[in-house]
C-alpha cells in the first residue's frame, strides 16, 4: 500500500498540471451565488437505510430553498455513509431531485476522524472516493454538479503536501468528470491563510473555496476554549462601536478567563471593517491568480445574542457579495445557520431573521 501511494505521488509529480490540455468548460458555468449547507442528510444520518435516508428531505423543502433565493446546496458526504452500492444511488438520486429544483450542487466530502496528514491509507482511501462517486456523478448534467476535493484540509504548517495531495484528487476527479466545475481549497481546516498558502492548478475550471467564521469569539462563542462561561460569551456585541461598553459587558461575567477572552475580542473592535480585511486578501489572490472565489462556509451560533449575530450574517454576505465571492450559509439543518430540525419536517418553517439578513425573502 505504501509502495502504490508513493507510486501515485511520483506520478502527480511527473504528470503536467491536469488542466494544462485546458479541459472543457461546461457549456453554461454553474451559478453559485447564494448557497446553503445541508449538513445532516449524509453526514451523521440517524439511519443509512436505503429508503429512510432518501427521505430526509422532501421535495417542498427543496422548492422552499429555490423559492427563498437560494441557487445551490452544498451537500456534505461521508464517504462512509455511501459506501455501499445502494447507499451511493439514494445519493445520486437526491442530487437529482435538488438539481430538479432548480439548484446547483456542490458535493462535499467530509470524512469522519481520517488522518491523510499522516495516514497513506486514509489518502488512498480518499482517492477511491473520487475513483467511484466521479463515475456515479458523470450522467448528471455538469453546470449544476460541482465536485469538491475536500472539506477542510488540515495539513497544519504543510500546505505543499496538501497541494501535492489536491493535484493528485483533482486529476484523479477530472480524469472521468473532464467537463465538471471543480471546487479546490487550501490547507488549515480551508481557511484564508490556507488559500493564500496555496499554488493555483493550471486549470481553468475551478473554483477556489475558503471557510469564513472570524472571529471565533463571536460566531463559536469560542468553541475552542473549554470552561467558559458561554452565556457571558453570548453577550458580546457586533459591531463593537462603543469600546466602553463591550468592555463593561465583558465585566458581567464572573469567571476570570472569560472576562480576559472577552476584553482580548472587544481590542480588536470587530465591525464591517475588520470583517472585510481578510476577504480583501482572499479576493486579492484570486485576481493575481484569474482564479474564482467561494465563501463554502460561514455561519454564527444560535446561542449568540440576536443583534450582534444577525449583524455578523448581514456584514459578511454583503461583504462578499459586492466583491462578487458567491457564499453558502452554514448551515440549513444546523446551529449556526438556519437551526432546521433533524430529521426536517416536510415543510419546515425557515429563520425569516437570519434570511433577511441574509438579504433574502422567506417564502410564503
Amino acid at each position: 500500500m505504501r509502495r502504490l501511494w508513493v507510486g501515485l505521488l511520483l506520478l502527480a509529480w511527473l504528470c503536467p498540471a491536469p488542466g494544462r490540455a485546458g479541459p472543457p468548460a461546461p457549456a453554461s458555468p454553474p451559478t453559485l451565488t447564494r448557497g446553503i449547507n445541508i449538513t445532516a442528510w449524509f453526514r451523521f444520518p440517524a439511519s443509512r437505510d436505503p429508503a429512510a435516508l432518501g427521505a430526509y428531505l422532501s421535495d417542498q423543502a427543496l422548492a422552499d430553498l429555490r423559492a427563498t433565493g437560494f441557487d445551490f446546496v452544498r451537500l456534505a458526504v461521508d464517504p462512509e455513509v455511501i459506501d455501499g452500492v445502494a447507499q451511493r444511488q439514494v445519493l445520486i438520486a437526491a442530487i437529482r431531485r435538488i438539481q430538479r429544483r432548480g439548484l446547483a450542487v456542490v458535493v462535499s466530502p467530509h470524512p469522519h476522524n481520517w488522518r491523510l496528514e499522516t495516514d497513506p491509507a486514509d489518502r488512498e482511501r480518499l482517492l477511491a472516493f473520487w475513483n467511484t462517486l466521479a463515475a456515479a456523478l458523470r450522467p448528471l448534467d455538469p453546470a449544476r454538479t460541482v465536485p469538491e476535493v475536500l472539506n477542510e484540509p488540515v495539513f497544519a504548517n504543510d500546505p505543499a503536501g496538501w497541494a501535492t495531495l489536491q493535484h493528485l484528487l483533482l486529476a484523479e476527479i477530472r480524469h472521468l468528470l473532464p467537463h465538471a466545475t471543480v471546487v479546490l481549497t487550501g490547507q488549515d481546516w480551508g481557511s484564508i491563510g490556507g488559500l493564500l498558502a496555496l499554488p493555483p492548478e493550471d486549470d481553468p475550471n475551478v473554483i477556489y473555496s475558503f471557510h469564513f467564521y472570524d472571529p471565533t469569539e463571536l460566531t463559536s462563542l469560542a468553541a475552542y476554549r473549554p470552561g467558559l462561561d458561554r452565556n457571558a460569551v453570548a453577550r458580546l456585541p457586533f459591531p463593537v462601536d462603543d469600546r466602553v461598553r463591550c468592555d463593561l459587558t465583558a465585566e458581567r461575567s464572573a469567571d476570570a478567563a472569560t472576562r480576559d477572552l472577552m476584553r482580548y475580542y472587544c481590542d480588536f473592535g470587530w465591525d464591517a471593517s475588520r470583517i472585510a480585511a481578510p476577504i480583501d486578501r482572499a479576493a486579492a489572490w484570486a485576481r493575481a491568480h484569474h482564479a474564482r472565489l467561494l465563501a463554502g462556509e460561514f455561519g454564527a451560533s444560535a446561542a449568540l445574542n440576536p443583534a450582534a449575530r444577525l449583524a455578523w450574517l448581514n456584514a459578511v454576505s454583503e461583504t462578499l457579495a459586492k466583491r462578487d465571492i458567491g457564499w453558502a450559509l452554514w448551515g440549513y439543518d444546523d446551529v449556526m445557520g438556519l437551526g432546521v430540525s433533524r430529521p426536517p419536517a416536510r415543510r419546515p418553517r425557515l429563520d425569516s431573521a437570519v434570511l433577511t439578513a441574509l438579504g433574502m425573502t422567506p417564502p410564503m
